[in-house]
């Protein structure tokens, strides 16, 4: 049943007349929005509508919502390592699906296969991760914290948990949450964005040959509607959310409100510091790849790279000749190694910053602005584009741009490249290119950002270790997947017992 309907989706996008409208996954079955607005679903390289998107909210929400609550108290009462067998399943079928998978998501998002199947490796390895619940779950316990007394803890379910999830990682920043939340105990419903749902159909197909009990996992389509109905339901305990920092803490806010658990990763702007002792070649091969890769649209994207004292003279000319390598196009096409942006209107807000930063005095070293591709000429493209002399008060070396613009500032010194750092808003991920261990030492000792990579240009942390930022880029106690996940995901019940 299942493994078909993708398909159909997919193949039937070639023409306006077949192009299919996408249903919800709820209860065990695929069934019909009651939306009465539809969005529309392009391939980004050649502007081709994919699919018809239904944009849902509160009562679509709310049958998803009955259906997990449904299935909860039995699943909550399943054994851990029972819970897991569906999730052997989905692991095994998303391997055989992978490539099936990635394809989907460079069709509907617009990166390259290769970009496109880390992702699905990095979604499959949280699934991995979460088999490992009866430990990762179990508590703690002491006797005789008095005479004949002793204390245990417990880590229990909370009921059902929705994620809010963004369009740069289609397939990968669901699997961030799902699998946690299943795993232990919990239903689950994943809103994926509403411009890349096709990815989330394809898993969902897995999910549903997977075996998941009834109503335990469930996918609803929409918008703004959508999200404000997760926060405001009573039936669901915690909210996961991925996108700008703006909507973050609105999610948060008002989530909070409501009494739920939140946990919500917004915006960044990353900055890699350069300095003098460092690899320059390998600094600006690597700071390109993490500026450009994805097209920029990636909340990891060091997109400032700031160059300390001399590190500069030696680093500008390099970064130029190494973005100019870059091969634009469609995603899928062999040699390519960055893709179009989402959407049109995305290319156009991603142009508008170009142009404020030209307004504001910065010089445009490489101009992506009038890239063409001759094969798409419908496409979303802008080539690979560098500003130098950006100060940190211009509003390209403030606001996260979300594209493929690298911005090019100096420090005279180390102290001025923390302070650099320090005072910025966001603190998503930061890296720093150095061969002294000192410099690598105290930089990771001074500044806020919560993932920091040394000579590494995407400190993209495994699934095992916990994924979210500082400052206005995280809102919230807990972050994504690793141990968080599972204190996300459950609550810890201390029991004190007496015999008499």
């Amino acid at each position: 049943m299942s493994a078909t309907r993708g398909q159909a989706v997919i193949n039937g996008a070639d023409t306006a007349t077949a192009v299919h409208t996408l249903q919800n996954y709820i209860g065990g079955r695929w069934v019909d929005s009651g939306a009465a607005r539809f969005g529309e679903v392009r391939n980004p390289a050649s502007d081709t509508l994919l699919a018809r998107v239904p944009l849902g909210g509160a009562a679509d929400i709310d049958h998803a919502v009955q259906a997990a609550l449904k299935a909860y108290p039995a699943w909550r009462a399943t054994p851990p390592v029972q819970r897991l067998r569906p999730l052997f399943k989905l692991k095994n079928l998303l391997e055989d699906r992978f490539e099936d998978i990635a394809r989907t998501v460079t069709m509907e998002h617009g990166k390259t296969l290769d970009e496109s199947r880390s992702s699905v490796r990095r979604a499959i390895d949280n699934v991995d991760n979460a088999l490992a619940i009866p430990q990762l779950m179990q508590g703690t316990s002491l006797e005789d914290i008095a005479t004949g007394i002793d204390c245990h803890t417990v880590r229990q379910p909370l009921g059902v948990f929705a994620a809010i999830t963004p369009f740069n990682f289609p397939a990968m920043v669901p699997m961030w949450f799902l699998p946690y939340a299943v795993a232990c105990g919990n239903a689950f419903i994943v809103k994926p964005s509403e411009r890349v749902p096709l990815s989330q159909i394809r898993i969902f197909e897995a999910i549903h040959d997977a075996g998941f009990p009834e109503g335990v996992v469930n996918l609803v389509h929409g918008a703004k509607d959508a999200v404000d109905a997760i926060l405001d339901h009573p039936g669901i305990a915690g909210v996961s959310f991925v996108g700008s920092s703006p909507v973050a803490h609105y999610v948060y806010k008002r989530g909070a409100e409501k009494g739920k658990r939140v946990q919500a990763l917004g915006g960044a702007k990353n900055f890699v510091v350069v300095m003098p002792d460092a690899d320059m070649n390998r600094a600006a091969a690597i700071s390109t790849e993490s500026c450009f890769g994805c097209a920029g649209e990636r909340c990891l994207a060091n997109s400032v790279v700031l160059a300390v004292g001399d590190a500069y003279q030696a680093i500008r000319d390099k970064l130029v000749a190494e973005a100019k390598k870059l091969r634009v196009g469609g995603g899928d096409e062999a040699g390519v190694t960055m893709g179009p942006l989402i959407t049109k209107q995305h290319r156009e807000r991603v142009l508008g910053y170009i142009e404020k930063g030209l307004a504001e005095g910065a010089k445009l070293i490489l101009d992506g602005r009038a890239y063409k591709d001759a094969k798409h000429p419908e496409g979303y493209f802008v080539g690979p584009s560098i500003f130098d002399e950006v100060t940190p008060e211009m509003v390209i070396g403030r606001e996260e741009i979300f594209g493929p613009v690298l911005c090019i500032m100096r420090a005279k010194d180390f102290d001025e490249a923390v302070e650099i750092v320090r005072r910025h808003e966001l603190g998503n991920a930061t890296s720093i290119f150095t061969s002294s261990g000192k410099w690598a030492r105290e930089y990771r000792y001074r500044v806020e950002p919560s993932m920091l990579g040394v000579n590494i240009g995407v400190a993209a942390p495994m699934a095992y270790f916990p994924f979210g930022g500082a400052k206005g880029s995280f809102f919230g106690d807990l972050k994504a997947h690793g141990r968080d996940g599972v204190e996300f995901y459950t609550d810890k019940k201390v029991v004190i017992t007496r015999w008499l």
